[in-house]
């Protein structure tokens, strides 16, 4: 409880020590970025010490922490307030001080409560929670940047790991162990995005009404991190045994399910019938939504996570991590497109359009959002460059200089956001391997739909809404979009023949049950006509958002007053010029969302997976943080001027569909955290290892008070309970999870040879043999546990010429003398 206060106040002083500076940084926004100042100041003090530990300029301790501190609060009192005084930043929270304190109430409520949900769950077990935990105890214990990699001797973390830097810095400044920092991250994570996204709506919605709309905006982080997608209303459905016929031997048949064909769906419910499913972890089914059969019907599992599945699960992975700061990227590109940083760039050879303070701000938090999810950068780097250029055509009109401006400025601003955190991308190595066809795998319409379906209804209301508030031009929005589709079909097409003959391309048609490319290609073609709704839906959105979005080549007031000839009595009238920028921004978020859904009909990144699952993941993801606050948005809009029997049937509509949304938290949370029956409550996700290991537990005690060195103990797969001395004290294990180490270095080069070594080491009865390997990863502990004796035929009578430093039952430790 105290370290959960302690995080708190951490955080809330950073804010309001950083809020001076958004002040002065965010004049277009009509909330000058208070409900972001938080995840401002954590990057921007982050990136400071990062900097400095990895420059040699400081250490990863108090000392470091400090210093950082003090001098980013200092900079950000005096410059936000070096003009004005501080009388303007404290005259505008006396005049919004609603609005602040439902900031400040929203994020204790989203802090404190995914927090006590943990308490009742908190243990990090299964999927990659060890993994996660291994990198925050490994930053604890790095006196220096990179941290070390805690499962690979001798390296390192290769891994975009600036999130747990984050969590470290504030877990040792409120002297927080690894264990509880884990739970404590991911609840402050699921606060900084509530409040994110708040802000976030509010500014959309001030700016569009020119009035506040605190309570409204709330929908903003009900739509992103609360609403679900529809599986949780099927498995509802599912369970109360809607649509099966149930024989009297018992047997039961069901059509639509059958149709449905999904996992677990397709089987009978258990009887007797009743409202929650029973089927263990039911809600990991959520997300699994889409399935991917071949050409033989071979299943392939894709993931398609959303944000109340991340935090159900509690996963402390990059992509959950970055949101905050996603958000913040969202809010500085709004910015921009509003007018913000009115300025401009002289280059040698070219002018970027924005002054230098806005320019230097947007790289620093783009590129700590490469460094936290690197999968981030180029999604949020096109909406920050899409809104500026969009916000010069409504200025300037059309023509091909807009074209060249957006080049420059993605490329340079690219460029500066990866060489201000260059120090990472030389310790950085990747599984990633260039671009992918997807031939084979089209998505079908059934399963978007239950993926997107709580976001599609009031995004297409929305594109319906807008008809006479502003123009469109359909034929240039849909021919663009066509082209576009129909070129990255072309290219997977065209790839796949150029890959036909290559060893991947052989394999690839052999397991098609294939004889040739064309075979493949003819039989993939028709199955995209037979999976064609998918497609259509994603065409019809992007399509109707790049309508409108094509008609700004005119300026706004022209287009407001083309639109008054066509506004209908269902609806309010024509956008003013003003009121026209925050649906266009709305509309430059659905549009690169549904690119980023569409891409993997066609292509994916290759990886150690070999398939589109893990391209559908990161770009699904993206894109539900994008639709979730254009969809909040749009329920809005409608709710408050549809009008007539339209308004009435579309508010009716998206009651319904978000009722159906509701299902899946409604019945999940509970299921996730023990009905919240749970005896003792505890954050510590390492507390587990006392109950089901209590030596092995008294053994991390004692290693996480030694010197620092590397440790050996037993290796064996992923997802599992090896590498657990190096997990929980920090030390460095000479090999972890092997599989894990392959995708985050894309080789085995670096631990090829450990795992064989470290059999011969349990095993061998040779001190001498034992002693070169030691040596040779400069091990200084030696774990012998249970879990060592059952993988290993442990031959311990040679470790009698090691010191034996520790004993807790079962388990011994160690400490390996000089070896000459």
């Amino acid at each position: 409880m105290l370290n959960l206060i302690f995080w708190y106040i951490l955080v809330s002083l950073l804010g309001l020590l950083t809020f001076p500076l958004a002040y002065r940084l965010l004049p277009a926004l009509p909330d000058r970025g208070y409900a972001l100042s938080r995840a401002l100041g954590l990057l921007l003090w982050g990136f400071l010490f990062w900097q400095a530990v990895s420059l040699g300029l400081a250490r990863n301790d108090l000392g470091g922490l400090f210093a950082t501190w003090l001098a980013f609060g200092v900079f950000s009192v005096w410059w936000g307030t070096k003009e004005t005084g501080s009388r303007p930043v404290w005259g505008w929270l006396k005049a919004h001080w609603g609005y602040t304190l439902l900031v400040e109430a929203l994020f204790l409520l989203a802090f404190a409560g995914l927090a006590f949900a943990r308490a009742n769950a908190p243990e990090a077990l299964g999927t990659e929670k060890p993994m996660e935990l291994a990198f925050i105890n490994a930053v604890l214990r790095s006196e220096t940047f990179p941290p070390n990699d805690p499962w690979l001797a001798g390296y390192g973390i290769s891994y975009y790991y600036f999130g747990y830097v984050l969590t470290g810095m504030i877990a040792k400044l409120t002297a927080t162990s690894g264990g509880v920092a884990f739970n404590l991250m991911i609840s402050l994570v699921f606060g900084l995005s509530a409040i994110g996204a708040y802000g976030i709506l509010y500014n959309l919605l001030a700016v569009y009404r020119k009035s506040s709309a605190h309570f409204q905006a709330l929908l903003g982080p009900f739509f992103l991190l609360i609403i679900s997608n529809l599986e949780g209303f099927l498995e509802l459905v599912h369970r109360r045994g809607l649509g099966w016929t149930f024989a009297a031997d018992g047997s039961a048949s069901g059509t639509f399910w059958a149709w449905l064909d999904m996992k677990d769906l397709s089987l009978p419910p258990t009887l007797p019938l009743g409202w929650t499913p029973e089927r263990f972890w039911w809600w990991w089914r959520a997300a699994r939504v889409l399935h991917d059969y071949d050409l033989t019907h071979a299943f392939t599992e894709v993931i398609d996570e959303f944000p109340f599945f991340s935090y159900l699960l509690a996963d402390l992975h990059p992509h959950v991590l970055a949101m905050p700061f996603g958000l913040l990227s969202l809010a500085l590109a709004f910015h921009l497109y509003l007018g913000g940083w009115q300025g401009e760039i002289n280059l040698r050879w070219f002018k970027l359009p924005l002054a230098p303070r806005g320019f230097v701000v947007l790289a620093v938090t783009l590129g700590g959002l490469a460094f936290l999810n690197t999968w981030d950068l180029p999604v949020f780097l096109a909406l920050t460059g899409l809104g500026l250029i969009l916000q010069r055509v409504q200025r300037l009109g059309w023509n091909w200089k807009r074209l060249e401006e957006l080049v420059a400025f993605g490329a340079t601003l690219g460029l500066a956001a990866i060489l201000l955190y260059f120090p990472f991308y030389i310790s950085f190595s990747s599984q990633a391997g260039g671009v992918l066809p997807n031939i084979v795998f089209a998505t079908r319409g059934t399963y978007l739909w239950i993926m997107f379906g709580s976001l599609f209804v009031p995004l297409f209301l929305f594109l319906w809404q807008l008809r006479g508030k502003i123009t469109s031009n359909l034929r240039l929005g849909f021919s663009l979009i066509l082209g576009l589709t129909l070129g990255l079909w072309l290219f997977s097409l065209t790839l796949g023949v150029l890959l036909a003959n290559t060893p991947v391309g052989q394999q690839f048609i052999t397991s098609q049950g294939a004889t040739g490319i064309l075979e493949v290609l003819t039989a993939a073609t028709q199955r995209r006509f037979q999976f064609f709704g998918g497609l259509l839906t994603l065409l019809l959105l992007i399509g109707g958002a790049a309508a409108y979005l094509a008609a700004t080549r005119l300026t706004v007031a022209d287009a407001a007053l083309q639109a008054t000839d066509t506004v209908s009595s269902d609806q309010a009238g024509p956008a003013s010029e003003e009121q026209a920028g925050p649906l266009l921004f709305s509309l430059l978020m659905i549009l690169l969302g549904g690119l980023l859904v569409l891409a993997p009909e066609f292509v994916f990144l290759r990886d150690g997976f070999g398939n589109r699952m893990n391209t559908v993941f990161k770009f699904y993801y993206q894109a539900w943080m994008l639709w979730s606050l254009a969809a909040a948005f749009a329920f809005v809009i409608i709710f408050s001027e549809a009008r007539r029997f339209w308004g009435w049937l579309a508010r009716i509509v998206l009651l319904l569909v978000v009722g159906m949304g509701l299902a899946y938290p409604i019945l999940s949370l509970p299921n996730r955290a023990n009905d919240f029956k749970t005896q003792f409550r505890t954050l510590d996700a390492g507390a587990y290892l006392a109950l089901y290991s209590p030596d092995d537990a008294a053994a991390v005690e004692f290693l996480r008070e030694q010197p620092f060195g590397v440790v050996a103990e037993a290796v064996g797969g992923s997802y599992s309970e090896y590498a657990r001395m190096a997990t929980h004290s920090g030390l460095q294990s000479v090999l972890g999870w092997a599989w894990h180490e392959w995708q985050w270095r894309g080789s085995d080069q670096a631990y090829a040879g450990r795992e064989n070594d470290l059999r011969h080491l349990y095993e061998t009865p040779s001190w001498v043999d034992a002693a070169e390997i030691l040596k040779r990863y400069n091990v200084r502990y030696v774990v012998l546990g249970n879990l060592e004796r059952h993988t290993y035929a442990v031959n311990e009578t040679k470790f009698e010429n090691a010191v034996e430093v520790f004993r807790a039952g079962s388990t011994v430790i160690y400490l390996v003398p000089d070896i000459p």
